[in-house]
């Protein structure tokens, strides 16, 4: 709907839009030195500063505008005279309830068919926090917050380009969340961000409050539990990944962003690798491999070994096994089964217990239950230490969202291993590598770089397990442009670079 020239029709319009929402004003005024130009400003009371105040931008301008001539304030309105940043014209009702609605003031002039916007402080938010759940030991702090304009700002930050580009878009048929995707101009691929774009696209929902809604509605394979999206809540992260020829996802309210396309490798990869000595990075990056096959397949193991397969045991182990699981009522399955739900309730409960109580009630939980059910000789003693070291394995996974599957998995080859031994663990294995390779994010193989190498100039740029020195990575991923595949020049090359 096009905006009228009469004041009268576009002030009734926006009071029937606005009817029972006693959070929106609407402010007519009267603008001129004679006070003959009938106006009225429309605005979210929380979100705009109080008119009148001086250290108001909205307020300056109507006070300005109060001291012209009658005749004048109109050509200063669209010529924007008084200079006030973030200032735009809007020919439709529709953009201009949008603009009120994201935070904005709106003004309506009689006989002038635009609305004008006006910038001002927005909604509340907290300022930038720290990050919680990548915690670094090296590398900056700073988190990203629930606003998508101050993330865009923290990558802004780190990245002082103008290459840099901010597209935004909004999604969410009643809630008109603002998207924003970041990325490089000249290094992500122009089909990238198409396909971006067209999976964005392709739904339609009444509200999205956070990009774990967007992942689960764009992913290309939703049946799977495998995360396509990575999700990272440091901004120092996303700039990584952005010079990578990667792009960031932001959503407004959402304290964290999705990097996509995303692999494997880049799951088990931590926010300050890039900080530390490759041969401290390759160490625990081996860690995190271990850790990912004990979480998944270490208790599946134990029993398949002490069900069907004893005689790879050492005799005086074996006969420690049979005196530990004297008197225990259960078969061995059903104890680790009991066992590994009740270190995920403790889990669960530690998460939602508030304060900093929360932290210590997983490890003592889990040392109380396993002690006192080891003592009423429900389980055996090492059943209960391969479950805790199950667990132990799936807090070393830098991704809490990729060690959710692995976690889920673990339960599968529980049965597997109780039920049909090595054999069972063996098919289990080749179920899921299977399915990972089967796996995609757009366009990029889910196991790239272990897979790919027939892909021509990607040979040698691997950082899987294996992080080389920083001055021999001189290449960038498979992610960025192939003629933009040089990141880092040492010596004559980056002399001749800058044109000394």
């Amino acid at each position: 709907m096009d905006i009228s020239l009469n004041i009268r029709e576009n002030e009734a319009y926006v009071r029937s839009q606005c009817e029972g929402c006693a959070d929106i004003h609407i402010r007519p005024m009267k603008l001129g030195r004679d006070r003959q130009l009938v106006c009225f400003v429309v605005y979210i009371e929380t979100a705009v500063s109080n008119m009148m105040l001086r250290d108001s931008l909205v307020g300056q301008m109507i006070n300005r505008l109060w001291e012209m001539p009658q005749r004048e304030i109109l050509k200063c309105i669209r010529e924007n005279s008084l200079g006030i940043s973030d200032v735009k014209e809007l020919a439709t009702m529709e953009e201009a309830m949008a603009a009120m609605l994201a935070g904005n003031a709106v003004m309506f002039l009689d006989r002038y068919d635009r609305a004008v916007k006006i910038a001002s402080k927005g909604y509340p938010s907290r300022g930038v926090p720290k990050a919680e759940f990548e915690k670094a030991l090296r590398g900056s702090s700073e988190g990203f917050t629930e606003s998508e304009k101050v993330n865009a700002a923290l990558i802004r930050k780190r990245i002082r380009s103008t290459d840099l580009k901010v597209e935004e878009m909004t999604v969410g048929k009643r809630s008109q969340t603002m998207l924003a995707l970041v990325y490089m101009d000249g290094l992500a691929y122009e089909s990238l961000l198409d396909d971006i774009r067209e999976k964005l696209k392709n739904f339609e929902v009444d509200g999205v409050f956070d990009t774990g809604m967007v992942e689960q509605l764009a992913e290309e394979r939703w049946m799977s539990p495998f995360p396509q999206f990575e999700t990272t809540e440091r901004p120092d992260r996303a700039a990584m990944e952005i010079l990578n020829g990667r792009v960031a996802l932001l959503c407004d309210n959402a304290p964290n962003a999705l990097i996509l396309p995303t692999t494997f490798s880049s799951f088990m990869q931590a926010g300050e690798d890039r900080y530390n000595r490759f041969e401290i990075v390759t160490f625990q990056r081996f860690i995190r491999y271990a850790a990912v096959i004990l979480a998944m397949m270490f208790s599946g193991v134990y029993l398949a070994v002490i069900n069907f397969h004893t005689q790879i045991l050492p005799t005086h182990l074996l006969l420690s096994f049979a005196e530990a699981r004297q008197g225990v009522p259960f078969p061995s399955i059903l104890e680790v089964l009991f066992m590994e739900l009740a270190f995920e309730l403790i889990r669960e409960a530690g998460v939602r217990m508030p304060g900093p109580l929360g932290g210590t009630i997983g490890i003592v939980g889990g040392l109380i239950i396993g002690d006192a059910a080891v003592g009423a000789n429900l389980v055996s003693p090492m059943a209960v230490v391969v479950v805790a070291l199950s667990a132990l394995s799936s807090f070393a996974i830098p991704d809490e969202e990729f060690s959710a599957p692995f976690r889920l998995l673990k339960y599968g080859f529980i049965l597997l291993g109780g039920w049909f031994g090595i054999f069972g663990i063996v098919c289990g294995c080749y179920l899921v590598q299977g399915h990972l390779a089967g796996l995609t994010s757009f366009r990029i193989p889910y196991l790239m770089p272990f897979i790919g190498s027939g892909l021509k100039g990607y040979e040698k740029d691997r950082d899987g397990i294996f992080r080389g020195p920083l001055v021999r990575m001189r290449r960038r991923p498979v992610f960025a442009r192939r003629g933009e595949r040089i990141r880092l020049r040492m010596g004559d090359d980056a002399r001749e670079q800058r044109g000394e």
